[in-house]
């Protein structure tokens, strides 16, 4: 049996660039070394601030090799060792340890020895791996709990740096010079340099501490690589110099994802993020050390530099401003849709699972989507966004989506209805995405101007009760089910069937009766 001691909500030691959120700090081994309490003592390996472990892990297995992870603390009271065991025993025990990526080894006197094995402590000299004397009055859960608690500490340290970081980086953004204000606050925050460079490899913004020359050209040449087009490439090929790897995202989609890659070259830690939007922008950065949230700082500048950057290269802004000045004036929407681009159209609502919407959620949503046309609207939670129908919806975490269908600009008012009614029924049938339905039936039959006149005769005594209209139309999508409907419109079940008893009041009708139901469906499709 072994007693494992791993800490929660800590991931496998992490690569070069492989987090989206900042990892879980290591700790350095001197920080466990000096807790009193413990009473550990080093006797071989190396020590200082380079030392660090992420985890303990208690196991008496003869090979730890399939149970560790990398980077712990391996616990263990010598029950694996044979009586006269030779000096090769301890030799292969402690290769295996560092195969594995085990970052020191705890030994755990008495009971069954008096003290460490000096073979041992040999082959961890010999191995370059550090080895602990634990004293038979510190158990190996007190020792695991220190080890949590000081990755506990490191964690919040980190979280603390990162979301300080973000914030500053946000506000350097909203300033009359957001490119150069966010260069300088990522230099000042990772102590380093921050290079944005142009689609042609040239520096078009710089700020931080500048490095030697044969770092800052293999920057560039890093830039290089994850730049998309001819002259560099994004995803798991990209690759300059023995470190480089690719970050994750590369290859990713949505037009605000930055590709990234790492290198570390004479000491000093380099990355590259390709902007998004397709347009050749890169944010470089080189610094003196890597931090575990040093990845996310980067990224959420990316992601800043991204939204400036497309803004200004593709003059998407000033379209928009265009065709709005021209609606405001009196232009219709076929009229300045062309500004916008090519149709058809889709319009898409859509509101978070989880919490409310709010301006950064609604602009992130836009940028997953594909397009920067998106309106908040005020009280309802709801987001709207007018997306070019080349563009598919697809699902997004987190939220719930109901997608109109392809219309042309004159069609956008009714567009923005059924999309409306999707979320509405997404919402209901707890659906992450409802679409439209637009194929033909049998209503298509009759020619449109007699079937909405047929409807608006049916319809007629509701015509001064919307709310009567609306519920009746759920109530009917949703076949007959109060709680459902109730969650579609946002309303008590009580009042559900208030309101259904009332239009069967008005319309003079059986709404349990088949037929009725469907002639009312077809009212409410051609003239509701």
């Amino acid at each position: 049996m072994e007693e494992a001691h791993t800490m929660p909500d800590t991931p496998a030691p992490p690569g070069p660039l492989t987090q989206v959120a900042p990892p879980t700090p290591p700790v350095p081994l001197a920080a466990l070394m000096a807790r009193d309490d413990l009473a550990l003592r080093q006797l071989a390996g190396p020590a200082g601030p380079d030392v660090v472990i992420q985890w303990a892990h208690a196991s008496e297995m003869a090979d730890p090799y399939p149970y560790l992870l990398g980077g712990e603390l391996l616990l263990t009271a010598g029950v694996h060792i044979p009586r006269d065991a030779p000096a090769g025993y301890f030799d292969d025990y402690v290769a295996r340890i560092v195969a594995a990526g085990g970052a020191a080894l705890g030994f755990g006197v008495a009971p069954l020895h008096d003290t460490v094995p000096p073979a041992l402590t040999a082959a961890c000299d010999a191995r370059g791996l550090p080895l602990l004397e634990v004293p038979p009055r510190t158990t190996f859960a007190k020792v695991a709990r220190a080890v949590w608690q000081l990755v506990a500490q490191s964690r919040t340290a980190e979280l603390r740096r990162v979301t300080e970081a973000q914030q500053s980086l946000a506000a350097a953004a909203s300033r009359p010079d957001p490119v150069p204000s966010v260069l300088r606050q990522l230099a000042q925050r990772l102590t380093g340099l921050a290079v944005l460079y142009g689609p042609d490899g040239t520096r078009i913004a710089a700020a931080g501490r500048e490095p030697a020359q044969e770092v800052g050209t293999a920057l560039a040449g890093l830039a290089a690589v994850v730049r998309p087009g001819p002259g560099g490439r994004t995803g798991p090929g990209g690759r300059t110099g023995a470190g480089a790897a690719p970050g994750p995202g590369a290859g990713a989609g949505g037009p605000y994802a930055p590709s990234s890659a790492a290198d570390t070259v004479a000491g000093s830690h380099l990355a590259a993020y390709a902007l998004g939007a397709g347009q050749g922008f890169v944010l470089g950065v080189a610094s003196p050390r890597r931090e575990p949230g040093d990845h996310t700082i980067a990224s959420v500048a990316a992601v800043l530099l991204s939204l400036l950057t497309g803004e200004h290269q593709s003059g998407t802004s000033a379209a928009r401003s265009a065709a709005l000045v021209r609606m405001l004036l009196g232009a219709s929407a076929e009229d300045v849709a062309a500004l916008l681009g090519q149709g058809p159209w889709t319009v898409v609502h859509a509101r978070p699972e989880h919490r409310p919407a709010d301006a950064v959620a609604a602009s992130a949503l836009g940028a997953a989507l594909g397009s920067a046309l998106v309106d908040l609207t005020e009280g309802s939670g709801t987001v709207r966004v007018l997306l070019p129908a080349e563009r598919e919806a697809v699902r997004q975490p987190g939220w719930t989506l109901g997608v109109s269908a392809a219309v042309q600009p004159r069609e956008w008012p009714a567009a923005d209805t059924q999309a409306a009614r999707a979320l509405a029924r997404a919402r209901a049938t707890r659906a992450p995405l409802v679409r439209h339905g637009d194929r033909p039936g049998l209503g298509d039959l009759v020619p449109a101007k007699e079937a909405a006149a047929h409807a608006r005769a049916v319809l007629a005594p509701l015509a001064a009760h919307p709310a009567l209209t609306e519920t009746l139309r759920a109530w009917l999508s949703l076949h007959g089910s109060w709680d459902r409907t109730a969650v579609a419109l946002a309303v008590h079940r009580n009042t559900v069937r208030q309101r259904i008893a009332r239009c069967a009041a008005l319309l003079a009708a059986d709404l349990d009766d088949p037929d009725v139901r469907m002639e009312l469906w077809f009212a409410l499709r051609h003239g509701g």
